[in-house]
């Protein structure tokens, strides 16, 4: 196989910012050699592909990933699913991500301790295919947080913790297992018959683990955080990766604005709205859905990224996949929420899936963009994604799909 890869004939959308341009990508080993306008020719050694001015754009990135959902309804099925079967299905979930054109995935809770550990080990040994992967462990709740859940969760899907000094030794022990990430629960959820708007922890539990997870590790904290007061938690208490932030009031919003730089927002939209509007056969109607809260809680969520928006906090896409209303495969609905519900333009959706992508995994200078000396992992589209930002959901528009420089979907002359 040719170590040089070259796309010719290409409409590049970089994630920059400039508007896209014709022109010729070359691929050395892993990584972006070059980028130049205009059409070039490779060399004999070189795997040329004229692409017939297909879109050349970064892999996508979602910032809020449950690999180790299997599109259930619930939760039960989570914690009463044999370790073997979890361990497989999960590492279906990650091919499915790569199959789709998503190279970068944030997790956010592990179904079962050590589950994501043990799939991003396996992908970047190069012994199953996914996307580059931050590994997280089951979530760090309250008995309070947990509401109606089943307590035999306990120890699988999430991990309860009654005062700082057993938040201290949960982190430890996640740590011990090899995480990327350390994910805390500190606010309500409707399915559970607690309030969004409650605040389900004490600041000195919340701010216990940040400070185990920081200390000599360094470990990133993300939160599930829906309440005003536990955005503020976050803020406050430096917790990087904020989940939901529905009920983000001005104080919360003039925090976050103060410290933009280090935060990132993921609203979680498809589970919003798709359990506003797409539930229904599972049980969970409109009527339903009001019921619990959730109707309020998309219109206040709306409102609070749009002015997220406003003041320049860097808000991404990742809704929440992996229930029987947002299966796995479909996360590129995110991309067309951020631009019908947000008012998000095209390139500025695409921007927060790339290039905020590369930035949210920490790895902002190598990867979510086209340009020299970036990893090379690369979709290539038939058609304008910035025209239709639909075609990111329609697997038969991706004509190809590379990571670390090597195909996972093949470019076939006959598209």
């Amino acid at each position: 196989m040719a170590n040089t890869t070259v796309f010719r004939n290409v409409r590049i959308l970089d994630s920059t910012g400039q508007a896209p341009f014709a022109g010729t990508v070359t691929i050395r080993g892993n990584r972006i050699a070059d980028v130049s306008h205009g059409s070039r020719a490779g060399s004999d050694n070189d795997k040329v592909i004229d692409a017939g001015g297909a879109t050349l754009m970064s892999g996508l990135c979602d910032a809020h990933t449950h690999l180790s959902w299997t599109n259930e309804a619930g939760i039960d099925a989570l914690a009463s699913m044999p370790v073997e079967e979890h361990t497989l299905q999960t590492a279906e979930n990650a091919r499915l991500y790569l199959d789709r054109g998503y190279t970068m995935c944030v997790g956010a809770a592990a179904a079962k301790p050590r589950l994501d550990v043990a799939i991003r080990n396996f992908i970047n040994a190069g012994k199953i295919p996914g996307p580059r992967y931050l590994a997280n462990g089951p979530e760090i709740a309250t008995v309070k947080g947990l509401g109606n859940l089943n307590p035999s969760y306990v120890g699988s899907y999430a991990e309860v913790i009654t005062g700082p000094s057993e938040m201290r030794s949960c982190v430890r022990r996640l740590l011990e297992q090899g995480v990327d990430l350390v994910k805390i629960n500190c606010s309500g959820e409707g399915v559970t018959n607690v309030s969004a708007e409650e605040t389900t922890m004490t600041e000195d539990e919340f701010a216990a683990g940040v400070r185990e997870a920081h200390g000599k590790a360094g470990i990133r904290v993300c939160v599930h955080a829906r309440s005003a007061e536990a955005v503020k938690l976050c803020v406050r208490h430096g917790a990087e990766i904020i989940y939901h932030a529905s009920y983000a009031d001005e104080e919360a919003l003039d925090l976050l604005e103060a410290n933009k730089t280090r935060h990132f927002v993921v609203p979680g939209l498809a589970w919003l709205y798709q359990i506003c509007h797409g539930a229904s056969e599972w049980g969970v109607t409109p009527q339903v859905a009001s019921h619990l809260g959730y109707a309020r809680e998309l219109e206040v969520a709306v409102e609070a990224m749009k002015a997220m928006k406003k003041r320049g906090i860097r808000v991404l896409p990742g809704g929440d996949y992996g229930f029987a209303w947002t299966p796995h495969g479909t996360n590129a609905r995110d991309l067309q929420y951020f631009v019908e519900l947000l008012g998000f333009s095209t390139m500025e959706t695409i921007i927060a899936a790339t290039a905020l992508g590369g930035e949210v995994m920490a790895r902002g200078a190598e990867l979510g963009k086209i340009k020299a000396g970036y990893l090379a992992d690369l979709i290539l589209v038939n058609g304008d994604p910035l025209t239709d930002i639909t075609l990111l959901q329609q697997p038969l528009q991706l004509l190809a799909v590379m990571k670390d420089g090597v195909f996972h979907k093949e470019w076939q002359e006959s598209c």
